[in-house]
């Protein structure tokens, strides 16, 4: 592996082994799946890798006023990986779908005619998005890997590409863009990576229960209490942040099943883990029917539960609110 200008490379081997060892307070259930479009293979050489996400960071922060490169990770065509924003911090890649996602930016042009994605490319985009899947507990289903192409551009809502949406990640993306094509052709390969079967994703029995950050960052240490010294390498939660809760002591809350990692609790909301239970289910910007209708849920998402308010749950800091009865709480 190597580092430059704040991002580190590495092969899928080596990803493999540092996605399995590092160690994240937030809350992740699901992955995405996005073409760069632009840059496009064309772009790459066999040494630049650095300088092409630095420029696209630079776009993201210059032209769109982020606070960061958007995603997560960027792939390239020599099976490269990239690491980009912090898993810590939300990502900047689908509107009203990013908590509680990582993005994968997979560097090129798979609409159909344009870039014809490597062996290699095809290889480690497998594997990264399976090595997620096991880190996180993510169900390998439609409802938990997801394509950009799928989300309205302008509302956020899920319609599976049928109004308003970019081709992203391609038309040709492992035999096509659409629900169905990523079912028939790419989740396979997800799952034959996994042994052959879907990894389950159930509720862990020792979490107590889950909180949200919110103060604008939010140290983790090693003990219950402040004078604890900063976790070594690993960075703050923030705002918005959903962390698991396995211990309680003196208003701290222990936030990792394995090590001694605490948050101040005081600098939290506790939060509800639910799953949706409708066919599609609206989200709207206030508890009540006469509220815009501001995007759409699928069955089997999850969401987590800020507030509630005359059978109406509150999904999202930014006032995205659902129907409480079709909810099911973990």
């Amino acid at each position: 592996m190597t580092t430059k200008f704040g991002f580190t490379k590495m092969n899928i081997a080596e990803f493999e082994s540092w996605i399995s060892n590092l160690r994240v307070a937030r809350t992740i259930l699901y992955v995405q799946e996005h073409h760069t479009w632009n840059p496009s293979y064309a772009s790459c050489t066999p040494t630049n890798h650095f300088e092409v996400q630095r420029g696209m960071k630079t776009y993201h922060v210059s032209n769109n006023g982020w606070m960061d490169i958007g995603q997560h990770f960027t792939t390239f065509p020599d099976g490269s990986i990239l690491t980009g924003r912090s898993l810590e911090q939300t990502p900047a890649c689908i509107l009203g779908f990013n908590s509680n996602s990582v993005c994968i930016e997979n560097l090129g042009n798979f609409d159909t005619g344009k870039d014809v994605m490597t062996t290699a490319h095809k290889d480690t985009i497998i594997r990264m998005t399976a090595a997620l899947c096991k880190k996180f507990g993510i169900t390998v289903n439609s409802n938990k890997v997801v394509y950009h192409h799928w989300f309205n551009l302008t509302t956020g809502e899920r319609n599976n590409g049928t109004k308003n949406n970019k081709t992203c990640p391609g038309t040709a993306f492992f035999g096509g863009n659409s629900v169905s094509a990523c079912e028939q052709h790419f989740l396979p390969l997800v799952s034959a990576t996994l042994s052959g079967a879907p990894i389950p994703a159930p509720v862990p029995a020792n979490i107590l229960k889950y909180v949200s950050v919110n103060t604008d960052s939010l140290n983790i240490r090693t003990g219950a209490n402040a004078q604890s010294a900063k976790v070594s390498g690993v960075l703050p939660a923030v705002l918005g942040s959903v962390l698991r809760v396995f211990e309680v002591k003196n208003g701290w809350y222990r936030i990792s099943g394995s090590q001694q990692h605490w948050v101040n609790g005081s600098y939290t909301l506790d939060v509800t883990r639910a799953t949706v239970n409708a066919t599609t289910l609206n989200v709207r910007s206030g508890p009540g029917t006469s509220f815009p209708k501001v995007g759409s849920f699928m069955k089997g998402q999850e969401v987590f539960i800020i507030d509630e308010q005359q059978g109406w749950s509150k999904i999202s800091a930014d006032n995205k609110w659902v129907k409480k009865e079709f909810l099911d709480v973990s």
